[in-house]
């Protein structure tokens, strides 16, 4: 409740029970603690989505009016399931007798030396769990929205328990892929010792062929062709 010298307004919250597609209401009491009549305004950062009524009215000396505010059918979830929207309630003191036929914008112009009382008020959005997201159709992130309570707090139990399960996949798992990489880097280091044994000996023979005067030429030819394949094969397996 929040406490003016004219009005008391209850609540400061416009809470909505969000559901997509269909329209929702809150009520909101203006007590009028005074033996005046006093004149009120409703108004809102986003008119197009909001029906107040009624947007202007009198509060009887020492009474009670009811202020009806109902949010248009809404399409899609709001982003970060939040609202930025506000309202903003003028109350000011009335000649006896009015009537909301009565009300005029001059008589809420603080620039003629008119006393306005002022109450912010902010929309709060509540979700139901069967009106979350994930129960409406969004697969994406499902499994974290389903672990978040009514009231938008996380179920810190089932976070722990489901960072504890990822990091033993993880531990389990670390053993075996090093163990396959170590073979790998093995298996490449044999093949490089090879092609450079390979290579060694090719020249050696070249140097023999040639003090022998080239009568291996074509021994020479099919040997190189040899060597040529093996050192192939073993880089693909590289």
């Amino acid at each position: 409740m929040s406490t003016g010298d004219l009005l008391n307004v209850d609540p400061v919250e416009l809470k909505f029970p969000f559901e997509l597609k269909k329209q929702i209401s809150c009520s909101l009491q203006l007590s009028n603690k005074t033996d005046y009549h006093v004149a009120f305004k409703v108004k809102t950062t986003n008119p197009k989505k909001y029906c107040v009524r009624p947007n202007t009215g009198i509060v009887l000396p020492n009474s009670t009016c009811e202020v009806i505010v109902t949010m248009q059918a809404q399409n899609e979830f709001p982003a970060d399931m939040q609202c930025k929207d506000k309202f903003l309630l003028q109350g000011v003191k009335a000649p006896d007798g009015a009537t909301p036929k009565d009300i005029t914008a001059e008589m809420f112009n603080r620039e003629a030396r008119n006393v306005v009382e002022e109450f912010k008020l902010r929309v709060v959005y509540v979700f139901s769990s069967q009106h979350t997201p994930a129960h409406d159709g969004s697969e994406v992130g499902s499994s974290m929205r389903g672990s978040v309570s009514d009231n938008g707090q996380a179920n810190a139990s089932e976070f722990v328990n489901a960072a504890r399960t990822f990091t033993d996949e993880v531990q389990d798992k670390s053993p075996k892929a090093k163990a396959l990489i170590t073979k790998l880097t093995e298996e490449k280091n044999k093949a490089i010792q090879q092609n450079n044994k390979l290579r060694q000996e090719l020249g050696l023979l070249k140097r023999e062929i040639s003090k022998s005067g080239g009568g291996l030429s074509f021994m020479l030819v099919m040997l190189v062709g040899l060597i040529g394949l093996i050192t192939g094969y073993i880089m693909k397996r590289s």
